[in-house]
């Protein structure tokens, strides 16, 4: 029998028989709402269950008694004795069911449609269901008590603690070789032990994902959508006790995401999306963390849509849900009995399921993160602790503090010193240069509020998963294999540490979260396309570029390839000679462009170019941050400094073309324009506004009159201009050498034809 129907069965048969005595109190007291909750959810889960493991008479009885009970959660209907007659009938029917698939028998079918009739208002039970044939038969798995589990684990790590110990009071001592190896013999089977013990709590997610393609398919034929499903990380190993509570928030979280998130083909299409959705479901592991991710790339979260309802609801006051940040806005998602449906579907729209999804996650320890972009999708993050774990870590230190960092995340430990390393300034940022590796860095003792020694720091290269960064610490320490186990909830929740530990010198350590630290200093990461369809089919990236403060006072931003470094230079380094501003600099004298005066104060900050030959630097009054283009550029009127206007936080900014500059300062400045190809054009506004820049992006060199200049090509408005100028025209006609002057492509093809022929 498929393992994911076993698993269903034996977690049926123990809510079952947990859930008796709440059966037997719900009906002495129909009006108790926390046994009614119990039964809903119960009938919930099973019915999300059914629809993947394709088991439709029980999907059928649980959805109709769904129903009646979220009906009488919402005070429409009263719990009288028909009713929960008819319920607790539906309920014994499910569990004979689940007894008839584990005995692999057949059972009628008969009087199933008067048990749900009987759910029906008014209706009196008038059937007996009928028990099933063949016996219960047994399992070949043997359950455990988790605490039992729990004690194992606990006497494990204690056994570990003390090897460690005994490990380093004989180093200390200088021993014998017998009794090292001794300690060897007994170290392997500790760590043999330890190993053994551990899988009998560790599990591969796999047996959580593996269920989500075929759900995926079903739910969105249901909907009428089509969606392509990513599975990542199913090696991920985590304790058994969190998979069982992830089982139903991700089957809630998925179908959510397919029902409310992603479009329908036609909603697609009209939005220039790809009809087929995208949706990846991920797992990683961060330190004493998994973190769980549902990213799909639909519509996202309609915060006014949500105030909307819980303000017609009367469940809330409007003034106050605007005055929420956007972070707040989204959490309203998690408002208990809020769905954005309108209408009651089996998929959704009864208000059940983010709220439940939060309370199990957090019942463990965990907590859940939302990050949504309207109209481009919706991220969900769900962080779990692992109840217990030894794992090995690198011990790092801060002045006199220590603390632990997962082994399997560090990439390399490099000095501060080391020939290979450079360090920048960018702003507020700051980067690390490792043989050509431009990284993000935080100070970890800055992070942290510690004083650091102010000695030479070593820097730690940690990968995230989804990007690599450099933590700055005082020292570097030793390895070591911890018990880790989850620390203070106040600590846990500022985001930071994935646990607490104690090593053997019996002082407490905390372990670090990496992929917190990153996100505490705002460090953002951008995943690599993985399919060449998404390549190809993805909107474009905007260009990261240095926002600054010119000296003249402009916002402008040059394009960060083009950027070397940034660094306060004295300017009695500055000079003039040949007529042209010069930087002495690392024993070389290098072009310097300034937008003004760079020699009113004792320093100036300069922008370090290069374009792999060349070396220039940009003066500027003030470095502000790295920021991302947008792809709406104002092109200039003509070429020059500015390639374009772009509005970055509201405000314009004029982008530096760093073509243009090393063409003309670093390159040879005016005669290397000469040895461009020239083209001509008129003095019409619309020539020189709309046609100029088109070529300047081509690389031709652009001059409004001909007059005194060998033009390889001329353009003109006006029909009658003699010889072979490239004549553009209001209409599309085919009179010979006139093009339609909103021709792009053809206006280029006949310049370079016209460029041809005249170098020939």
């Amino acid at each position: 029998m498929d393992e994911l129907l076993q698993e269903f069965i034996a977690e049926t048969r123990e809510t079952l028989e947990a859930l008796a005595g709440e059966i037997v109190a719900w009906e002495a007291d129909p009006t108790d709402r926390a046994r009614l909750d119990a039964i809903f959810r119960f009938v919930h889960t099973v019915k999300g269950s059914c629809g993947f493991l394709d088991l439709p008479r029980l999907a059928r009885l649980s959805h109709a008694a769904e129903d009646v009970l979220a009906a009488v959660r919402d005070g429409r209907r009263a719990p009288d004795r028909a009713l929960v007659n008819a319920v607790l009938a539906v309920v014994d029917r499910i569990g004979e069911l689940v007894e008839a698939i584990d005995a692999q028998v057949a059972l009628d079918d008969s009087g199933e449609d008067l048990l749900i009739a009987a759910l029906a208002e008014g209706r009196e039970i008038v059937v007996q269901a009928p028990t099933p044939s063949g016996q219960r038969t047994g399992t070949r798995s043997v359950r455990l008590s988790v605490d039992l589990l729990d004690r194992m684990m606990s006497g494990m790590s204690d056994m570990v603690l003390a090897r460690n110990e005994l490990a380093r009071r004989i180093r200390d001592e200088n021993p014998d070789p017998a009794l090292e190896a001794s300690l060897e013999r007994l170290s392997a089977t500790v760590a043999d032990m330890r190993e053994t013990v551990t899988r009998t709590r560790m599990q591969k997610i796999d047996t959580l994902f593996s269920a989500l393609p075929r759900m995926v398919r079903d739910t969105a034929a249901s909907l009428g959508k089509s969606v392509t499903v990513t599975v990542e990380g199913v090696d991920v190993e985590l304790d058994r006790e969190m998979i069982e509570v992830l089982r139903d928030p991700l089957v809630h979280i998925v179908r959510n995401s397919i029902d409310h998130g992603i479009e329908t083909p036609a909603a697609r299409r009209a939005v220039g999306k790809r009809e087929n959705g995208r949706l990846t479901v991920s797992a990683r592991q961060a330190g004493n963390q998994i973190i769980v991710e549902i990213i799909d790339d639909g519509a996202g979260i309609n915060a006014d849509r949500l105030i909307a309802k819980l303000v017609a609801d009367g469940a809330r006051d409007e003034r106050e849900l605007r005055s929420l940040s956007a972070r707040q806005q989204l959490d309203l998602i998690f408002e208990p009995g809020l769905s954005s449906k309108d209408e009651v579907t089996e998929i959704s729209g009864r208000g059940v399921g983010m709220d439940i999804v939060r309370s199990a996650i957090e019942g463990i320890g965990g907590r859940i993160e939302l990050d949504s972009t309207r109209g481009q999708g919706l991220r969900i993050a769900i962080h779990v602790p692992l109840t217990l774990s030894i794992i090995p870590t690198i011990i790092v230190g801060v002045g006199s503090q220590r603390f632990a960092i997962p082994r399997q995340a560090i990439e390399e430990i490099v000095s501060e010193t080391a020939e290979a390393i450079r360090i920048d300034h960018v702003g507020s940022a700051t980067l690390a240069t490792v043989r050509d590796r431009r990284l993000p860095m935080l100070d970890l003792g800055e992070r942290l509020a510690l004083t650091g020694d102010g000695g030479t720091r070593m820097l730690v290269i940690v990968g995230i998963g989804v990007g690599s960064y450099v933590i700055a610490v005082d020292s570097v320490h030793d390895t070591e294999e911890l018990v880790i186990k989850p620390a203070a909830p106040a600590i846990m929740a500022c985001g930071l540490f994935a646990g607490q530990t104690l090593p053997d010198n019996g002082r407490p350590m905390l372990m670090l979260d990496c992929s917190g630290l990153a996100v505490d200093a705002g460090l953002t990461f951008v995943r690599e396309a993985e399919e060449q369809d998404s390549m190809v089919e993805a909107q474009a990236l905007g260009v990261e570029a240095l926002l600054f403060r010119d000296i003249d006072n402009h916002l402008r931003a040059i394009p960060l390839a083009a950027v070397d470094r940034v660094e306060t230079v004295p300017v009695d380094r500055i000079g003039t000679s040949g007529g042209a501003l010069r930087l002495i600099v690392d024993d070389q004298i290098i072009p310097l462009v300034a937008s003004g005066d760079c020699q009113k104060a004792a320093t100036i900050d300069v922008v370090r170019m290069t374009d792999g030959a060349w070396e220039m630097g940009y003066a500027i009054a003030e470095a502000l941050d790295i920021v991302t283009l947008p792809e709406d550029v104002a092109d200039p009127v003509m070429p020059g400094l500015v390639s374009g206007v772009a509005l970055v936080d509201g405000h314009p900014v004029e982008i530096v073309d760093p073509f243009w500059l090393f063409s003309n300062v670093c390159a040879g400045g005016a005669s290397n324009d000469q040895r461009q190809p020239t083209c001509a054009i008129g003095k019409d506004p619309w020539l020189r506004g709309f046609v100029a820049p088109i070529l300047a992006r081509a690389g031709y060199r652009v001059v409004e009159d001909a007059g005194g200049v060998v033009a390889d090509a001329i353009l003109t408005l006006d029909p009658n201009t003699p010889g072979d100028a490239i004549r553009l025209t209001d209409t599309r006609t085919e009179r010979p050498g006139s093009i339609y002057r909103y021709d792009r492509e053809a206006i280029l093809a006949a310049v370079e034809a016209k460029v041809a022929g005249a170098r020939r």
